[in-house]
């Protein structure tokens, strides 16, 4: 059967398209190829990210224009979870709870006053709140602070934590009601991708299947099928494995700290657990490991064809590990992960959340924690910020690192366009009806 369209992933990007298309536009005929038996078992999994909505608000390492760019996207989630769980108790895996970023010390106190003054603008509900509103909101982050210690921080009610496993569901759930035609295609591995004329034939596990148009939703492995197709080639895939630690319910809402500037990796921070608000979890880490798939060695062959091999890939990492700043990260990320001496170093980290915080109350997050795709540019040696998206001749390639979960929506949006298009906009997309039900 030759499809219009094939998905190749059932993660929160993958389905969110899905939900997309077969609510927005009059494209019938549509499949979805998973390689495991359920969807959003990966890096959408709520053990397998931060379970986080990010709008750019609390997040420093945010342009003004990247942030603007961001909350658009992040608002059509939200908008989506909140009408949703009217509609449908299915539906209700998030919680609502406040979040704030805690800049601590005269430098980050200065840094984050001079950045509300920007981004209130675009938040109109984030507020500038100092020592006293903390602890009312957040005792235990005064709680053994010395006293003397500059606090402030910017705070709103308006942190959403969020299974995105379960969302990948809905969007299968509704995509399904909306149209019954749909093929899904789980335990069905993509070995191979051929062009042919204006089509495309997939060689998978389970058979050939054929398309006009194909988008692959597939993280990290994205890049390695761009890769085959002659796309991609100055790209290579850094693996970074971020790890949580847990304790008790320590923490009302989420408490994020200053990032740094030059790291695209999240900062620290302490949130409630979607599904049990009584424990409070504590991370990412983050180091680099040489598989596509946390716990899945079978990537690790994966890994390596998406890397590349050349002196291209090795002069960009050795570029990259060298910087001061970077290094000094990775280093201290890898001893947070080694038995005991890990969890006393991370205990410093945690402390600068809750300050009376012991040693017994935590305990290292075992089987919690995914895999993030950070993309390498080769011609610039350069780790790239945010989303990556591969775009070719009737194909697109989304490999998405952080945060791509919270942009899952918009995502969808921009490749539904590029589908009308790869389709020869034999199709509609009713573009405003999107709008009006998703964008705030």
């Amino acid at each position: 059967m030759k499809h219009d369209v094939l998905i190749v992933g059932g993660g929160v990007s993958g389905t969110a398209l899905l939900y997309t298309l077969s609510k927005y536009t009059d494209v019938k005929n549509i499949g979805l190829i998973e390689k495991y038996s359920d969807f959003g078992l990966v890096n959408s999994a709520s053990t397998m990210n931060s379970q986080t909505l990010h709008f750019g608000d609390i997040e420093t390492n945010y342009t003004f224009e990247k942030a603007k760019k961001v909350k658009r996207m992040a608002d059509m989630v939200m908008k989506y979870l909140e009408t949703e769980k009217f509609r449908d108790c299915k539906c209700n895996y998030f919680i609502k709870v406040p979040k704030m970023v805690l800049a601590v010390g005269k430098e980050q106190v200065d840094t984050l006053r001079e950045r509300y003054k920007t981004f209130s603008q675009l938040f109109p509900n984030l507020r500038m709140i100092g020592k006293e509103e903390i602890g009312k909101i957040e005792p235990r982050v005064l709680e053994g602070r010395d006293p003397n210690q500059e606090l402030l921080a910017l705070v709103t009610e308006d942190g959403y934590t969020v299974d995105f496993g379960r969302l990948s569901h809905c969007f299968v759930d509704h995509a399904k009601e909306l149209n019954p035609d749909i093929s899904f295609h789980l335990n069905t591995k993509v070995l191979k991708i051929v062009k042919q004329g204006d089509s495309f034939k997939l060689f998978t596990n389970k058979g050939e299947f054929e398309a006009n148009a194909v988008v692959i939703a597939a993280g990290s492995h994205s890049l390695k099928i761009a890769k085959s197709l002659g796309y991609g080639k100055n790209f290579s895939i850094l693996s970074m494995s971020g790890s949580f630690y847990t304790g008790p319910k320590v923490l009302n809402g989420k408490v994020y700290t200053m990032q740094v500037a030059k790291l695209p990796f999240a900062a620290i921070h302490g949130d409630p657990e979607v599904h049990d608000e009584n424990v409070t979890r504590f991370g990412p880490t983050a180091k680099p490991i040489l598989l596509l798939e946390r716990y899945n060695n079978s990537t690790f062959f994966e890994y390596w064809k998406t890397f590349g091999v050349g002196i291209k890939p090795i002069i960009s990492i050795l570029n990259i590990t060298f910087d001061r700043v970077i290094f000094n990260y990775l280093l201290k990320n890898v001893i947070y992960d080694l038995p005991s001496i890990g969890k006393r170093a991370f205990l410093k980290e945690i402390k600068k959340i809750v300050p009376n915080i012991k040693l017994e109350e935590i305990n290292f997050a075992k089987g919690i924690g995914g895999t993030r795709p950070q993309i390498i540019n080769n011609t610039t040696k350069k780790l790239e910020m945010g989303e990556a998206k591969i775009v070719g001749e009737n194909i697109i390639f989304n490999i998405t690192p952080s945060p791509g979960a919270s942009t899952c929506l918009g995502n969808a949006f921009e490749d539904t366009l590029k589908l009308m298009d790869f389709l020869g906009n034999k199709y509609k997309f009713d573009k405003d009806q999107f709008e009006k039900d998703l964008v705030l």
